[in-house]
């Protein structure tokens, strides 16, 4: 037998043993103009339904950013026919709940009660009344939270990341807003949103428990008769900035570093998604220390509890991002990053072991099947069926296409997907952005935050990244100029 057919023999065996996962979906176009998914689930004794609103946070209007997140997250808290304490009542002695966020409104109860879920959830898409009480106290739990992010290190590494990847794109933005965006939005800008991009063409719902399709069709028929479609919009031209080395610090007085490294990264439906998830559980998702980054940098050389690194996470209709993350002192940022560059080039140049390989393969096929236990996640993935187009057998084929990555895959995808020369990385802690730059070598715009939360620029002349293995030490402490200032 030739390798060819012995690796479609394995391969075949695979296929023959993957979970099942039993998901039908019937569409349905509701006369408003509202896309309907149903999947029927006999004996379910919970019910989920979920209704996304196309656009989200791409919507938000220049300045009032956390516009969306906040009309989402008040949909539940008053409508024309009910108040929120009216609201609550009715859902929870039902065993229901509902909440909301810049993508639309989710929500489950006792499969008894399916109709009543529907209703309420109708009547908050369509009617809400976004009263005033209620709009400023969820304000200021906004604003409380951003206030806390503002001076929180992790935080503001993982935004500075973002916005190194995104550039000006909206998924750069900090998606609940900034503390002076959500300080101007009121009750008139949410019903003003809500107005204009709460239409039934933008909008698709996922039902799922034990009920007949047409049925739960002639039920939004009727409580969604009186919403009228509005004037849609084409999406915005998605542009991103090319993938190149920037680093940006966020200097703050903690005994920790926190440090986000990556570049863009892969649409949902990207060809090479199913590979590139497998190779996420070898490089840096994989349970415990079974993944080569956390058992490199936290378990040999005890860099840092948390440590993670994936491609797939993020992957959505936009680019996602490749992410890797450590928390760990300032001595050993360099080697950090050091070992995060080392163990990318290695799975390009290294085929993975038999052993690595045949883990990761079985423990995603396994808890992917195992995920759509809950009704909430079956009808999230629904919306995302619509969303992406995938055809109607995608779950079974996804699962064979886990089983069925070998070796060459996994090389072949790391080397199309991974780039080390052209990470951005960003960091927060006791750390300056002209030491950062020093781990990395030159070539970055580096942008060092000072006081006023002002951020002056630095360009580095050619890129010059260290060469495989070659760790380059930051400045001894005596010689470091340590920056007080915060953003």
């Amino acid at each position: 037998m030739s390798a060819t057919q012995s690796r479609q023999s394995v391969v075949t065996e695979q296929e023959r043993t993957v979970p099942a996962i039993d998901l039908k979906i019937e569409r349905f176009r509701l006369k408003c103009g509202a896309t309907l998914l149903v999947s029927p689930r006999q004996g379910a004794s919970v019910s989920a339904v979920q209704m996304h609103m196309r656009g989200g946070v791409s919507l938000d209007p220049s300045g009032l950013e956390g516009t969306a997140y906040l009309t989402g997250a008040l949909l539940e808290q008053g409508t024309q026919a009910h108040s929120e304490e009216e609201l609550v009542t009715l859902l929870e002695t039902s065993g229901g709940s509902v909440s909301g966020d810049a993508h639309g409104v989710a929500g489950a109860i006792a499969a008894p009660s399916t109709d009543l879920l529907l209703e309420l959830m109708c009547e908050m898409i369509t009617r809400p009344t976004f009263p005033k009480k209620q709009v400023d106290r969820q304000k200021q739990r906004l604003l409380d939270r951003l206030l806390i992010e503002r001076d929180d290190p992790r935080s503001q590494a993982e935004q500075r990341f973002r916005k190194l990847v995104y550039g000006a794109h909206w998924l750069g933005r900090a998606a609940h807003g900034t503390v002076e965006s959500v300080g101007r939005i009121d009750s008139s800008t949410l019903r003003a949103f809500h107005k204009r991009w709460y239409m039934p063409q933008r909008a698709v719902f996922a039902v799922c428990g034990d009920f007949e399709p047409k049925a739960i069709q002639a039920r939004l028929d009727r409580l969604l008769s009186a919403w009228k479609s509005g004037v849609d919009d084409p999406a915005p031209k998605a542009e991103y900035p090319t993938r190149a080395p920037r680093v940006q610090a966020f200097h703050a007085k903690r005994q920790q570093v926190h440090v986000y490294l990556g570049h863009l990264g892969v649409r949902r439906n990207d060809p090479d998604y199913p590979a590139l998830v497998v190779m996420d559980h070898v490089l840096g998702t994989g349970p415990g220390f079974t993944n080569r980054i956390a058992r490199r940098l936290r378990d040999e050389q005890g860099l840092a509890y948390t440590v993670t690194a994936n491609i797939h996470g993020s992957a959505g209709i936009h680019p996602g991002m490749f992410t890797a993350y450590i928390g760990t002192s300032p001595e050993n940022v360099g080697t950090a990053i050091d070992g995060f560059l080392s163990e990318i080039r290695r799975i390009q140049d290294e085929p993975v072991a038999d052993a690595e390989l045949e883990l990761a393969r079985s423990y995603v096929t396994g808890s992917f099947a195992l995920s759509f236990q809950r009704a909430a996640r079956r009808a999230n993935y629904m919306i995302s069926h619509e969303r992406h187009g995938f055809p109607p057998d995608h779950l079974t084929r996804i699962v064979q296409q886990f089983a069925a990555v070998n070796h060459a895959d996994i090389q072949r995808v790391a080397k199309a997907h991974l780039h080390p020369e052209a990470c951005c990385i960003s960091a927060a802690g006791p750390i300056t952005a002209a030491e950062l730059a020093a781990h990395v070598g030159s070539g970055a715009a580096v942008t060092q935050p000072t006081a006023g939360s002002r951020a002056s620029s630095k360009s580095f002349s050619k890129p010059k990244f260290r060469a495989k293995g070659q760790v380059k030490r930051k400045p001894a402490a005596s010689q470091r100029k340590q920056s007080k200032s915060r953003s």
